[in-house]
């Protein structure tokens, strides 16, 4: 009487199944690297990032000029002590919430560190719209040079912005589409949607502010 060895075909459905998952993932990955499309989604990742650091620079130009201008603005303009004061703690808000590349996927701080650097443009346009009142420190050099400081800093700012809204939307794109969703899915799983600003009408456009 002879005895099979070979194993029951209960056993072997499941075993071939994995040999056979196995090899397409590795079929397809080879297909995938040879094609460039397996970096892709670190790649963007990467871009974004690079991008959300250009944001951040800019918003921390901008931190930097206020004190001077605070300053400047307080020895013409001394009775508008309350609208320096909201300046002034408006900054220390801002530069006290910070969203670094690796937590820019958290939309809780995303939105607490965009808030806080709208309410410090707010107060910053409404303290030099106080200027208006007075023409000396209209005139004065230092000022000058500090109201072109800000009007570029302010642009930069915006088309630092808009690049990051670009570079993020891309990147999403690529992680909630196929194949990059299969992608990030098997060798990326930590890749997680970024937050972006909201883009406004015309933000596709370099910006020209102006105080």
């Amino acid at each position: 009487m002879s005895v099979s060895l070979s194993p029951p075909a209960a056993l072997r459905t499941p075993v071939l199944g994995r040999i056979a998952s196995a090899l397409a993932a590795l079929w397809l990955s080879l297909c995938l690297s040879g094609c460039g499309a397996i970096n892709r989604v670190p790649s963007l990742e990467e871009q974004a990032k690079s991008s959300w650091s250009e944001v951040q620079n800019q918003y921390q130009r901008r931190a930097d000029l206020i004190p001077n201008l605070v300053e400047t603005v307080k020895g013409y303009a001394k009775q508008e002590q309350e609208t320096l004061t909201r300046v002034t703690e408006a900054r220390a808000k801002a530069t006290s919430v910070q969203v670094d590349a690796s937590t820019v996927n958290d939309p809780a701080k995303f939105k607490q560190f965009q808030d806080a650097q709208n309410q410090l443009s707010g107060a910053l346009g409404r303290l030099l719209a106080s200027v208006e009142a007075y023409p000396d420190l209209k005139s004065n050099q230092n000022f000058l040079a500090l109201q072109s400081q800000l009007e570029g800093t302010e642009n930069r700012i915006a088309v630092a912005r808009r690049d990051y809204i670009q570079s993020v939307q891309a990147y999403n794109t690529e992680i909630r589409t196929i194949p990059g969703r299969w992608i990030a899915s098997w060798f990326y799983p930590e890749a997680k949607p970024m937050e972006t600003f909201t883009s406004t009408p015309g933000s596709e456009r370099a910006p020209n502010v102006k105080f």
